[in-house]
């Protein structure tokens, strides 16, 4: 089971999320916060694998919030779940121990990977976001061509959505040492380390949109 602490502001957010991630069987909401004074009491307490929180309500909030979340309980992953997309919101976020960064407008399936990806201590990032990030760490400079083959298209669409390797390999009908093969020529094509970054440059490159 995953272990999960929801934090919001708005009680009918909470209420929706606790609806939608209680369909889950692999999902447990272990308690609940409506601002960040509570969240650090509830977390500490029940020592949840996730903590799915906003980034604007009662102090302490935002990057601090996910400081000391990550300070005091270090085993606990942060992912943030917000409408805010700002460099200001972002990269304070991400440099503070968030695991992962979504948008609210996200589909319910992306953010059922997501918490699934933050409990076993993968990143995760909503495609603007990556792609933000992507446009800090990088030179801007014109970006040359890049082919890809339709099948690397298709696993890098794939990617986006925040499926894994196996669930690629499922429904291309393919193995996934095949699927990870694919990912290599891609990372070796677009010159990006990862996942979150193939994704990232392929928007910024017009290869998904």
């Amino acid at each position: 089971m995953i272990r999960l602490v929801i934090v919001d502001d708005h009680p009918v957010v909470r209420d929706g999320l606790r609806g939608m991630l209680g369909t889950q069987p692999d999902f447990e909401i272990v308690s609940e916060a409506a601002g960040g004074a509570e969240a650090l009491t509830v977390v500490a307490a029940g020592r949840p694998d996730v903590v799915l929180t906003d980034l604007r309500m009662p102090e302490p909030s935002g990057a601090t919030l996910i400081r000391l979340l990550r300070e005091r309980v270090p085993t606990t992953r942060v992912l943030v779940l917000t409408t805010h997309d700002t460099d200001s919101d972002v990269l304070p976020a991400i440099e503070a121990g968030a695991i992962g960064y979504l948008l609210k407008d996200a589909p319910r399936e992306e953010l059922f990977r997501a918490v699934r990806a933050a409990a076993r201590n993968e990143s995760v990032l909503s495609p603007s976001v990556a792609a933000l990030l992507l446009s800090r760490v990088r030179p801007k400079r014109p970006s040359p061509s890049v082919k890809l083959s339709a099948r690397e298209r298709e696993v890098l669409a794939f990617v986006a959505q925040g499926r894994n390797n196996r669930e690629i390999a499922a429904v291309l009908h393919i193995s996934e040492a095949t699927v990870k093969t694919h990912l290599l020529h891609i990372y070796a094509k677009l010159e990006v380390p990862d996942r979150a970054a193939a994704v990232a440059a392929a928007y910024q490159r017009g290869i998904l949109t």
